[in-house]
């Protein structure tokens, strides 16, 4: 049975010369740049950026791979972009001209991308037929249904392989390499249990650990589903604003930072530090909430040193416009938290962009990275609607943005359900995936961030940061 399909190079060539990747200077269906622009004063689809942030290039979706985009992993001169219907590589040599060398068909919500050496791990977190990339939608009340992680061999980027599905409980929203000598482990985050779901039942305070090992990786299984709350975590409740702040049931995103053994975890109503010495027993060692402001704890980033946490609030799901003055700068924002040498946070302060939107646009805090400088903690993070953000929290107490990219709003008088959903610095660049607009390329020229460049990576999971030899 042909388990998925790839558009081979030949194809994309001919949907290149129909003009479906274009850079974005002097592009003619591209609205205009109005640089110092943002937020509110932008025309439908007009781009506005601050001076410092240049706009190199963007490619839309293109069937069959053409939902939702997603997140990004890095490995030499490849990025591997997530997509509800696959994934797609590209050959980024040439940043300002990446090269399509992959779309592969394999439908599965969320389709978060880790990549390990030649080995891509992909998350399912939707109930398909059965394990093949040509699943069709089942409902997540049958028993036969499956979702949960696949493997493919992407040793040849042109003609990836599928290797290995393995199922996990409630699926896989997001996963997390945390890599030993011999076996890669994947930390499964997923949440949502149902009684009704019998793959997925309450109340679910747990991740799946899948070991992969490196020899012989169609060998790959779970091995261990280590209940992180066993007090059942945050209850959940009402803010007084009338918006809930979720129970919870599970994780959302976990960052590793294998150089200290630690782990953390934004897990629903609980922000989480963990002890990963032994990747297959992680212990929670810290444990924050915050019931004034947090109504999600969304995702997990360190510094480069791995001496501060920035939690996002995923406030409305990434469905509803937050970045107004009606809810304010502490809610869908960032929270930051200084790390001691013992593993204890303290909350420092919040960190959300000041450029109103549209009510027309979602935008509230997403998925980002740290940009390797020494000294300083600046950070590329996607704000969805809200666009691109780089921000400086090097003061904990007082961060602050300095540069952006963004678009103006694409159906005015309705909520869009667009925008950036992860942008991600990697050896120069930032490299953005879009929901709706596709694949974005941008570079910030800021002086005082120059020697980031310096810095060249391998491999790059922005959900396990190397230690970077940072100048």
């Amino acid at each position: 049975m042909r388990l998925f399909r790839t558009v081979g190079v030949a194809a994309v060539a001919a949907l290149a010369a129909s003009g479906w990747g274009v850079a974005s200077a002097g592009a003619a269906d591209v609205e205009p740049e109005a640089v110092g622009v943002s937020g509110t004063q932008l025309a439908p689809d007009q781009i506005g950026r601050s001076k410092n942030v240049q706009h190199l290039f963007n490619t839309p979706h293109i069937a069959p791979v053409d939902s939702t985009g997603s997140d990004i992993a890095f490995s030499g001169n490849k990025a591997f972009v997530g997509n509800y219907d696959g994934f797609v590589i590209y050959d980024v040599t040439n940043a300002a001209k990446p090269e399509v060398l992959a779309r592969v068909l394999c439908p599965g919500s969320q389709n978060d991308i880790t990549i390990s050496g030649d080995l891509l791990y992909l998350s399912t977190d939707s109930s398909r037929s059965d394990t093949s990339c040509e699943s069709t939608t089942a409902p997540a009340q049958a028993k036969a249904s499956w979702e949960g992680i696949k493997i493919f061999d992407v040793s040849d980027p042109r003609s990836p392989k599928y290797i290995k599905a393995v199922e996990t409980k409630c699926g896989s929203h997001t996963n997390t390499l945390v890599p030993s000598e011999k076996s890669d482990f994947i930390y499964v985050s997923s949440y949502s249990p149902r009684a009704d779901y019998p793959d997925c039942q309450p109340p679910h305070d747990s991740i799946s650990i899948v070991e992969v090992p490196k020899a012989d990786p169609t060998s790959a299984k779970v091995v261990a589903e280590p209940n992180l709350f066993p007090d059942g975590g945050n209850p959940g409740g009402v803010h007084p604003s009338g918006d809930t702040y979720s129970a919870t049931t599970g994780c959302h995103d976990i960052t590793a930072f294998p150089a200290k053994n630690i782990a953390a975890g934004a897990c629903m109503g609980d922000g989480i530090i963990m002890d990963i010495s032994d990747p297959v027993a992680p212990k929670v060692i810290e444990r924050v909430q915050d019931t004034a402001n947090f109504a999600f704890w969304h995702s997990a980033i360190f510094n480069n040193k791995g001496t501060k946490v920035v939690f996002t609030d995923e406030l409305g799901g990434g469905g509803r416009a937050t970045c107004n003055t009606k809810v304010g700068p502490t809610r869908g924002a960032n929270g930051i938290y200084d790390l001691s040498a013992d593993n204890q946070l303290t909350f420092k302060s919040y960190y959300k962009i000041a450029r109103h939107q549209n009510d027309s646009e979602n935008c509230v805090a997403h998925n980002g990275s740290m940009i390797p400088l020494n000294g300083r903690d600046v950070m590329v993070q996607s704000w969805y609607m809200g666009g691109t953000s780089f921000w400086d929290f090097t003061d904990s107490d007082n961060p602050r943005e300095i540069g952006y990219f963004e678009r103006g709003p694409v159906k005015p008088g309705a909520t869009d359900g667009g925008g950036t959903w992860s942008s991600y610095y990697y050896n120069g660049h930032v490299f953005s995936s879009d929901l709706g607009k596709g694949f974005d390329v941008l570079k910030i020229t800021d002086p005082s961030l120059k020697k980031a460049a310096d810095v060249k990576m391998d491999e790059y999971n922005p959900q396990t940061p190397p230690v970077f030899a940072t100048r």
